[in-house]
C-alpha cells in the first residue's frame, strides 16, 4: 500500500469515526431510531476501512453480522415510511463490502477483484447520485455566512458517510 493510499485510508477512517461519534451523541439524546443505526454505520465504516488487518479472520464474520443486524434494524424502521430505505440499503451495502473484502483477498484486506461488477457497479451509481443529491440539498439550505443549525449538521453527517460509502466502493 503507498503512502498517499493509506493516508486517504485513514482520512477516510477518522471521516467515519466523527460522523459515527456525532450519531451516536444523536442517538443518545433522541432515544435511539435513526441515529443509532447511523452511528453503526459510521463505525462500522470506519473500522472496514482500516488499511491494516488487525489479527486475523474475525473483521469479516464480526462486521458482516453487525451489518445484517442493522439490515435488520433498517427494515424495522420501515414500518415507519419508505424513507428509511436508504438505510436498509446502506446496511446491506456494508454487508456486501465486508463479505467481498474478505473473500476476494483470502480475508486479508480490500481485494481489486473482490465483488460482482454488475452490483457494485449499480451501488457507486446509487451513491453517486444519493452524494450529488445530498450536497446539491446541503448547499440550498442556508446562504453565505449563515450559521449551521442542526438539521445542517445532520445533512452533513449523512452526506459524509454517503462518500466514504463511495469511497469503499471504488476501491472494490
Amino acid at each position: 500500500m503507498s503512502l498517499s493510499s493509506s493516508v486517504s485510508a485513514w482520512l477516510l477512517v477518522l471521516l467515519c469515526a466523527t460522523s459515527g461519534a456525532y450519531c451516536l451523541r444523536r442517538a443518545g439524546r433522541s432515544g435511539g431510531g435513526p441515529a443509532a443505526g447511523e452511528a453503526a454505520m459510521g463505525f462500522g465504516m470506519a473500522l472496514m476501512a482500516v488499511p491494516l488487518r488487525l489479527g486475523g479472520d474475525w473483521q469479516t464474520p464480526v462486521l458482516g453480522a453487525v451489518f445484517c443486524a442493522a439490515a435488520l434494524h433498517a427494515v424495522w424502521l420501515l414500518r415507519g415510511g419508505p424513507h428509511h430505505a436508504h438505510h436498509l440499503v446502506g446496511s446491506l451495502t456494508m454487508v456486501y463490502m465486508a463479505l467481498a473484502s474478505g473473500a476476494g483477498t483470502g480475508g486479508h484486506g480490500h481485494g481489486r477483484d473482490a465483488g460482482l461488477p454488475l452490483l457494485t457497479g449499480l451501488l457507486l451509481l446509487y451513491y453517486a447520485g444519493y452524494v450529488v443529491l445530498g450536497g446539491a440539498r446541503l448547499v440550498t439550505v442556508g446562504g453565505p455566512g449563515t450559521p449551521a443549525g442542526p438539521g445542517e449538521v445532520i445533512r452533513a453527517c449523512r452526506l459524509t458517510m454517503g462518500m466514504g460509502m463511495l469511497a469503499m466502493l471504488l476501491t472494490m
